[in-house]
């Protein structure tokens, strides 16, 4: 907290941030500021949302010293539990804002949020009929930073942001810090760099994949010939477009060995690449089919040699891990 500051940190429901300059200047861009700002409030809705709390945001005229924005966060609720979930969602806001991609918010949020449940007058309104619920809200919080730090909406509006000002060689520094609505700071000032700000930037939007081991496509429109072709089928009730990339499996089609028909079906191991789009919202981008198991004739599984190959070796697999656990 700022040295010599009495306030109360439920005071707290204000965010100021800031940019710095390398010159005397007080202007910057407005498509950069709308755009920085844009992903910001995107950010600050997430939290909020992940709280359950409708909130309003209100922006303050702009001030001197580089650029600084205020956005005052009101909740609809209306009394002490409000305040405090008010100053949560700014003081977690600035945590993300000001924590890498490779770290943890926890690190940075997690003593601000002591400080503000070890707050003087948190620990007086205890002693009312609040205690329960700030005791459900102190739970919930604590709760929060994995979940956040997880969210790939968080993510990508972050890294969109620093991506922004990294663009826009003007800005030297941006801070954050929480305030009261008289602009008093309440904790201290948390600045990032522009040496550090691709720390802050997605180096890819791809997702790890999702593999299902037992996946089940029936066949619409199989590829018969030579080529990187993708073939139609539908899985889980969807239509999907996928490549064929078990090597064994096109053989057998190519030599006649297996015959499709109207509702023929196979069961396999599929690759779901997926990515994030720009507002950090994720999509798949294809579907790989890497080894059949098996495919059906007249409902009846018939296993493939590698299917039946990967079948052997899954076995012999927990028959030594059995072994070992027995020992």
């Amino acid at each position: 907290m700022s040295s010599g500051n009495s306030m109360s940190l439920l005071n707290g429901n204000t965010l100021e941030l800031h940019y710095w300059f390398g010159d005397e200047s007080h202007n910057i861009d407005a498509v950069v500021q709308n755009k920085c700002e844009c992903e910001f409030l995107c950010v600050l809705r997430e939290i909020a949302s992940s709280f359950n709390a409708e909130i309003l945001i209100e922006t303050e005229p702009f001030a001197d010293g580089g650029l600084r924005r205020w956005f005052k966060v009101i909740t609809k609720e209306e009394n002490k539990k409000g305040a405090i979930t008010a100053v949560i969602i700014t003081t977690l806001l600035t945590g993300i804002f000001v924590t890498p991609l490779t770290t943890a918010i926890s690190t940075t949020t997690g003593k601000i949020i002591e400080n503000i449940f070890e707050d003087k007058e948190l620990k007086e309104l205890e002693k009312e009929k609040l205690k329960l619920e700030i005791d459900k809200l102190k739970q919930k919080t604590q709760n929060k930073d994995q979940i956040l730090n997880q969210s790939n909406v968080i993510k990508k509006r972050k890294s969109n942001f620093y991506e922004i000002l990294d663009k826009y060689p003007k800005v030297s520094r941006v801070s954050f810090v929480v305030a009261n609505p008289e602009k008093t700071h309440l904790i201290d000032e948390k600045t990032v760099y522009r040496k550090d700000f691709k720390g802050f930037i997605l180096v890819s939007d791809e997702l790890e994949p999702i593999e299902n081991e037992n996946a089940t496509i029936e066949i619409i429109s199989p590829v018969l010939k030579k080529g990187k072709y993708k073939w139609m089928g539908i899985y889980n009730g969807i239509p999907i477009h996928f490549n064929m990339k078990s090597k064994e499996f096109k053989a057998l089609i190519q030599s006649g060995n297996v015959q499709f028909k109207n509702g023929t079906s196979i069961n396999c191991l599929l690759n779901i690449r997926r990515k994030i789009d720009n507002e950090g919202q994720e999509e798949i981008v294809g579907y790989d089919v890497l080894r059949v198991n098996s495919y059906f004739e007249n409902e009846k599984p018939i296993e493939t040699p590698e299917g039946k190959s990967h079948r052997k070796n899954i076995e012999a697999w927990k028959q030594q891990t059995n072994l070992f656990e027995t020992n």
